[in-house]
């Protein structure tokens, strides 16, 4: 597994298989990359939309990888 939080961004989880995500109560398994919002002004929590751009959103940025 990878996560790596981008500077003025999202967090991206990219991993080896399907990720389990809730949405609305109901769960379903999707592959990464996951682009998790960080600003959180996203339309599509808890996922990111791009709205970081527009608020302007400014946070540092990191990686880190495991097993």
């Amino acid at each position: 597994m990878k996560l790596k939080i981008i500077e003025n961004g999202p967090i991206v989880l990219d991993t080896d298989g399907p990720v389990a995500v809730s949405r609305d109560g109901s769960q379903e398994d999707q592959k990464g990359p996951l682009f998790l919002c960080r600003c959180g002004q996203s339309a599509n929590k808890p996922f990111c939309d791009g709205t970081h751009r527009k608020v302007k959103f400014e946070a540092g940025g990191a990686e880190l990888t495991g097993g």
